[in-house]
């Protein structure tokens, strides 16, 4: 018998975009009991407490360098409500078992940064346009993307997991004591509702093979509240976007989204594609292509006064790991981050393949990925953009991410060797067609689905 069967299993897995009572419909009546804790295991090593002169001194020096940066007081002062805002952080575990600590300088870390982004569909202290908080009580992570920036600053990558992936989850802690067992395979969107955040990021770090140090929780008014404080992202929709679960209706063109319409398309998988989570994901990547070509070109990443407005929203709105919450590492992120150039920024979905009630890694494409990553190596991609996008046809400088793939091969096929470089490609690694997605510098369309179509 696989040991996850005498596991306590999370709320029914439901779309994030499902009406309330069609997802409270379809939840088993009863669950299974809590999962023993297990008494001779002791409690993993926990980061140590703030110490609240250093924490002074931090944010001090935070404040003084961005008021000089600048140029003015406001920014600094913008820093102290930012600071009493940030929520207690949750202490992540590295592979080993032990407690992420004593981390660099952003600059200087090992083998660059790798954030993990957590997108949980819990409705518990939403606004109630997201459904009954007491009644909507799963607690999946539907989004999960993990952000790897080299260590010399000249790339980075976002890889989105699909939530219905099929996966082994690790042993994680248990918040009160000991630990959960173990499972050979259940669907990564559960692990969140498992063991919380540390749970997931253990989770993605076996899967990837990559250490987590960095790790972000977000709900659906968190998402609303770092759109508006960009003032909006223009998106492209190439065709009619239609769903009723979202209330999403966008005609065809460019639209300004912020707040409530932001995150309605972001979540909306039946309006894209053919209705999947993996035209869902695709559809994203056209929003965070979009979001950071705005980005750059207002130069979002040098004015402090958007910087604060970001940072108090991801503040209120966000769970962060403990390393997460001191103030000069969200600052050095964010100024890594305006280091690299869009055409270097690659937005990816895991690599994955259809099997019965859900996908399954293809793992010799994840391998590829992965050790490129691993080894700071810049990724080329040779798949199309996915289901729910398109290149923009309005656009003559637009190039088709598709164009030159071959659209017919097996996506299982097996991935070239990590070391496979394109020298065209300014030496960069070529992955395999099953890695789909595209890079910040294209210009991309959500592809509309109408109601018709469903």
């Amino acid at each position: 018998m696989n040991p996850w069967l005498n596991r306590r299993m999370p709320p029914h897995s439901t779309d994030i975009d499902e009406p309330a009572g069609d997802a409270a419909a379809r939840r088993p009546a009863a669950r299974g009991p809590r999962p023993k804790k297990l008494a001779t295991i002791a409690r993993h090593g926990r980061l140590k407490r703030s110490n609240p002169i250093a924490t002074g001194l931090k944010i001090v020096a935070s404040t003084l360098a961005v008021a000089l940066v600048s140029g003015g007081i406001v920014a600094g002062i913008a820093l102290w409500d930012v600071a009493a805002t940030v929520k207690p952080g949750v202490a992540l575990v590295d592979s080993q078992g032990e407690a992420v600590t004593d981390l660099p300088a952003i600059g200087a870390y090992p083998g660059g940064v790798n954030l993990l982004i957590v997108g949980s569909d819990s409705r518990a202290g939403q606004d109630p346009v997201f459904g009954d908080a007491e009644e909507e009580t799963g607690n999946l992570n539907d989004v999960t993307m993990l952000v790897h920036i080299s260590e010399d600053h000249s790339n980075a990558t976002v890889v989105s997991f699909p939530r219905d992936m099929f996966v082994p989850i690790p042993s994680c802690p248990d918040p009160s004591g000991g630990s959960f067992d173990s499972m050979s395979r259940q669907k990564i969107n559960t692990s969140l509702s498992y063991g919380g955040l540390a749970c997931t990021a253990l989770t993605v770090s076996q899967l990837t093979g990559l250490e987590i140090p960095f790790a972000a929780e977000v709900q659906f008014s968190g998402v609303m509240a770092m759109s508006t404080a960009l003032g909006g992202v223009t998106v492209c929709v190439a065709d009619p976007i239609e769903d009723e679960y979202t209330n999403t209706f966008l005609s065809a063109g460019e639209h300004t989204l912020e707040g409530y319409e932001a995150l309605q398309f972001l979540r909306t998988r039946h309006g894209v594609g053919d209705g999947s989570d993996l035209s869902r994901i695709s559809n994203q990547q056209v929003f965070l292509s979009a979001m950071m070509q705005q980005v750059k070109s207002a130069e979002t990443l040098t004015n402090p006064g958007i910087l604060y407005s970001l940072a108090k929203a991801a503040a209120k709105n966000m769970q962060l790991s403990d390393s997460l919450t001191s103030l000069d590492t969200m600052i050095a992120i964010a100024m890594t981050l305006r280091e690299v150039d869009l055409a270097n920024i690659a937005f990816v979905q895991y690599p994955n393949a259809a099997v019965e009630g859900g996908v399954e890694p293809i793992d010799d494409a994840a391998t590829a990925l992965f050790e490129a990553l691993g080894n700071d190596q810049p990724i080329q991609l040779s798949g199309a953009t996915g289901a729910g996008a398109v290149a923009n046809p309005t656009d003559p400088t637009a190039v088709d991410p598709a164009e030159g793939a071959d659209a017919g091969a097996d996506p299982a096929a097996t991935a070239p060797p990590a070391d496979a470089t394109d020298p065209a490609a300014g030496g960069a690694v070529v992955l395999p067609s099953s890695v789909t997605g595209q890079t910040a510098d294209q210009r991309t369309c959500s592809r509309g689905r109408t109601l018709e179509d469903q």
